[in-house]
């Protein structure tokens, strides 16, 4: 069985940022479904095409990726885990280009933006929105583009034999996005072994210091709350649903939380439990 290759969805390309992390994660033995946007993954998952996706979920420069915890919670998917990657952007064109030739650079929206410093000191330089920064790696290439350049990674620099112009031109050099490992519900993967994070989304009681009481089981029980954001709740103006994350040295502790949770909310979803990421990794 461990020679079957497991069908991994990605957002975008060989080459993304994505597909490394489904190499991080998996290791080698995987066959890629390559999706343009996010929106393609959740029916992949739950009509069992693959067997796992892999999603961005935040940036520490650019923040939350809002729509994607959305999407995670109408098709019901489950959090296998998490994978936190340090981000290298990289300008690339063809052999020869330099600087001075580019006239417009295209890639993602969220890799324009964690690079906005550097096109604040090129403001002749046209930015343009494009699906994945890969993809565009592959067609400056392919269509032979002049005068156009690509924010990506070294990989697909490698891949798509694009020279590399300018190095580390992230704003940030600490600069991480967080991926969500992904299944389907009662999905093949085999859960982890060792648990120690769990997210979940909780609806408030429409009352005076509802959050409160929800935020104070965790600090009544020593859990460390390391993230909290909000979503508004589709059909209900003004009202919000919110996704926390919690790590938990003990998971019987974890369960007497979310018995409290459950008197304290009028609902409580558990998107998943998993291994929390060591934050080692770097390309």
């Amino acid at each position: 069985m461990s020679s079957i290759k497991k069908k991994i969805a990605i957002q975008g390309i060989k080459g993304s940022f994505h597909h490394q992390v489904a190499h991080l994660y998996f290791g080698d033995a995987i066959e890629l479904n390559e999706c343009l946007s996010f929106v393609e993954i959740p029916e992949l998952i739950n009509t069992n095409q693959v067997d796992a996706a892999v999603m961005a979920i935040e940036n520490s420069l650019a923040g939350a990726i809002l729509p994607n915890y959305a999407l995670i919670d109408e098709y019901n998917l489950k959090i296998q885990g998490e994978v936190h990657l340090p981000i290298h952007h990289h300008l690339m064109g063809l052999e020869g280009q330099t600087l001075e030739d580019i006239k417009e650079v295209w890639s993602h929206p969220m890799a324009l933006l964690q690079c906005r410093t550097f096109f604040r000191l090129h403001p002749q330089i046209k930015l343009v929105e494009e699906s994945d920064t890969a993809e565009v790696a592959q067609r400056i290439q392919n269509q032979q583009l002049r005068g156009v350049a690509a924010i990506a990674s070294k990989k697909a620099a490698e891949i798509y034999r694009l020279h590399i112009i300018e190095s580390e031109i992230q704003t940030r050099k600490e600069n991480f996005t967080r991926f969500f490992i992904l299944k389907k519900q009662n999905g093949r993967l085999d859960p982890p072994k060792n648990v120690n994070k769990a997210s979940l989304k909780f609806i408030t009681k429409h009352q005076t210091g509802s959050l409160t009481d929800v935020l104070n089981v965790f600090a009544s029980l020593n859990m460390g709350l390391t993230k909290i954001q909000s979503l508004p709740i589709i059909d209900e103006p003004w009202n919000y649903a919110f996704f926390v994350d919690i790590i938990f040295d003990d998971y019987l502790i974890f369960q007497q939380a979310i018995n409290k949770i459950q008197e304290k909310s009028s609902s409580l979803k558990i998107l998943g439990v998993y291994q929390q990421s060591k934050r080692n990794y770097d390309l």
